[in-house]
């Protein structure tokens, strides 16, 4: 149950401080800039798997806990759990954040401006491009593993740099379908969906082809 309530806690957070961080800058005028929204997102991330990694490994997202299971890194049966308690965290910070801001009309949610197939594709790199990261700095050397959170909360940081206005850079199921559905806007949830677990089961596949040649050599 403390792995639960712990995926529950870091998604609350990421999902809290990433959209809030969204939300805010809008209403204030932009007083905390494009470049300050990808920085906290990247922050939150880091500081999320610092705090909780070594209780439930700090998944925080249902495409990631996919793709540990397609690894055969983590247990079939536990996936269920994970991302149940991932949707109730996001759901929660979302929730919160409508009352907080009732005149915000997205909450954060993630809608392309650019075509919904671009946007698919993009998501698909984006979210190929973390899981390849979390794959080596959680299964490589131990010493990568001690710099796990600088190097994931970079990764979101950077992708939320450069994509967040074309795709607002999801690479997170559980990111987009709170704030989408707590806001109302759906119409493009499903790119988000397909597009973040297919990115990672892609990562996972050529992550473990990659240390197996390694192994091999």
């Amino acid at each position: 149950m403390r792995n639960y309530i712990a995926e529950y806690l870091g998604t609350f957070m990421l999902i809290f401080a990433g959209t809030g961080a969204m939300i805010i800058n809008d209403v204030s005028g932009g007083a905390i800039t494009h470049v300050g929204v990808a920085l906290t997102w990247g922050m939150i991330v880091a500081a999320v798997i610092y705090s909780i990694g070594d209780i439930s490994g700090a998944h925080l997202n249902p495409a990631v806990t996919i793709g540990f299971v397609v690894a055969k890194r983590f247990p079939v049966k536990e996936a269920t759990p994970y991302i149940i308690s991932q949707l109730a965290g996001a759901f929660s910070a979302s929730l919160i954040l409508a009352w907080l801001f009732p005149q915000h009309q997205t909450l954060g949610a993630t809608i392309p401006t650019v075509t919904a197939e671009k946007a698919l594709v993009i998501e698909l790199i984006l979210t190929f491009i973390l899981m390849f990261v979390i794959m080596q700095v959680a299964f490589g050397a131990k010493e990568k593993g001690l710099m796990a959170g600088a190097a994931i909360g970079t990764t979101v940081g950077l992708a939320a740099m450069f994509a967040g206005p074309v795709t607002n850079a999801s690479m997170n199921p559980a990111r987009s379908i709170a704030p989408a559905v707590v806001s109302g806007n759906l119409e493009h949830l499903w790119l988000y969906l397909i597009a973040t677990v297919i990115g990672a089961i892609l990562a996972v596949l050529v992550s473990q082809y990659l240390m197996m040649v390694k192994t091999k050599a």
